[in-house]
């Protein structure tokens, strides 16, 4: 272990958890804000071509974006989990191995999407729940978007990866670094160029790519491992440590999509506008929701460290500071958003019906926005840890447990009102689920302090 990483290593396990986690936590914010914001910046310039058509295109490419996120997590999240507890053991060079392997893993997966998707791009655009109407539009996203998906993928390890080791810092720089070149690219091939749609993912892919070369940089500097070829091991139980960590991660990556893929196909029945409001009201709520993933991402080195190095007291402070928190930031974002719903979704897209349909559903999700932040740390603390069994089910549950049976049953009994009501009360049955499964990693982690206090 170097110097830098034996620095790292005292930092991450005696330094205060609170300011710990916060200074971890800046980044990581900004990280998943910048994230969610790609296709937001999107959504807006689409939105200026004045077409409900073309706006529900991008919604519908979402659900595409999020096998890309759930795929790069899933290797991100797995490899990283593993590293963050070898360190804390000091062992370097397994640590070194597992961070090369998921990359390589990671970057082979998304090649795999996107040869693909590219061969079945009309029947994957009608499966994201495209109607006749924007199927066009949905055809020139896809088309470009998908050629991004190896290096898209990669740069989520990459970006877990680096966080992982306490250096979100690097993480931070490659993302920011590429959303502010996606914002002026944008406008340059949506109007300047006159591409439409298919500019909007033009620059999307362009901007990732700048992303995923500076990520790689950052593993080269700080102490942090670097991805080297002669590390990559093609064995078993790399794969399944990965699986072990990462499991989580894409059930619940995965299921975000299959949810967006209901929610465009129930709400396609109301027409294009619904579709297009949904498609905005999930952006806004994801930029406001990045926010607590990414104090959450805080947490989880400092909850993988301290973990591995048998330092469970830290571990438990650092939960109920992240929950504490947590829940104060959303219940004001909840509150601000509700008072700012109709404004907020005519700056995407501004059309009657899009804003009536869009200001409802996005009323809703404020009122048990507040309950996310308990979920959502429960199940990045058991995902780091490596409770698989408990993650697992924390992860599945919002999104797929309860969402998709509330999407697709509840307009049979409400009408749109089902689809605009689906989230929040997905939100109050996944705290009911969350609560006696996080309370008992819970107390037996305090049982585990205490034996160690005592031995």
């Amino acid at each position: 272990m170097s110097d830098k990483q034996q620095e790292k290593y005292v930092r991450m396990t005696t330094q205060p958890v609170g300011r710990l986690v916060r200074e971890l936590a800046v980044p990581t914010i900004i990280s998943m804000m910048v994230t969610a914001a790609y296709n937001m910046v999107d959504t807006f310039f689409v939105g200026q071509l004045h077409s409900n058509s073309a706006t529900g295109a991008v919604g519908v490419a979402f659900s595409l974006m999020a096998i890309f996120q759930a795929t790069g997590f899933f290797f991100g999240h797995g490899s990283g989990n593993f590293i963050s507890m070898e360190l804390g053991r000091q062992h370097t060079d397994s640590a070194s191995k597992m961070a090369a392997t998921g990359v390589v893993y990671a970057l082979l997966a998304g090649t795999l999407i996107m040869a693909l998707g590219e061969i079945f791009l009309v029947p994957l655009a009608r499966l994201l729940g495209s109607t006749e109407t924007i199927l066009p539009y949905a055809k020139d996203y896809l088309r470009f978007i998908l050629i991004g998906a190896p290096y898209m993928t990669a740069s989520f390890v990459l970006n877990n990866q680096l966080r992982f080791q306490g250096s979100a810092m690097h993480g931070m720089v490659g993302i920011v670094t590429g959303a502010l070149l996606n914002v002026g690219l944008d406008p340059l091939f949506i109007f300047t160029f006159k591409m439409g749609v298919a500019g909007a993912a033009l620059a999307t892919i362009i901007s990732q790519l700048v992303s995923f070369c500076l990520l790689l940089a950052g593993t080269h500097r700080s102490g942090n491992l670097p991805i080297r070829l002669r590390n990559v091991r093609f064995r078993w139980e790399y794969f399944t440590m990965i699986c072990k960590g990462g499991t989580p991660s894409l059930c619940r990556q995965g299921l975000m999509s299959l949810a967006t893929i209901c929610l465009n196909n129930a709400a396609g029945v109301y027409g294009d506008a619904a579709i297009a409001a949904m498609s905005v009201v999930q952006r806004a709520m994801m930029l406001a929701n990045s926010a607590l993933i990414g104090f959450g991402q805080g947490f989880q080195p400092v909850c993988g460290f301290n973990y591995g190095a048998r330092l469970y007291d830290r571990v438990l402070k650092a939960f109920w500071f992240c929950v504490r928190w947590a829940t104060i930031f959303l219940a004001v974002a909840g509150i601000v958003i509700f008072w700012q719903a109709p404004q907020i979704i005519a700056i995407f897209r501004d059309d009657p019906e899009v804003v009536a349909f869009g200001t409802v559903a996005m009323r809703a999700q404020c009122c048990t926005f507040f309950l996310c932040g308990f979920n959502m740390i429960a199940s990045m603390m058991t995902q780091t840890i490596n409770k698989v069994r408990q993650a697992s089910i924390l992860a599945v549950a919002r999104q797929g447990v309860f969402f998709i049976p509330a999407v697709l049953i509840l307009p049979h009994f409400l009408g749109p009102l089902g689809i605009q009501l689906a989230q929040s009360i997905s939100d109050v049955c996944a705290l009911l689920l969350t609560i006696p499964l996080a309370g008992g990693v819970l107390r037996e982690m305090s049982a585990q302090q205490k034996v160690m206090e005592k031995s």
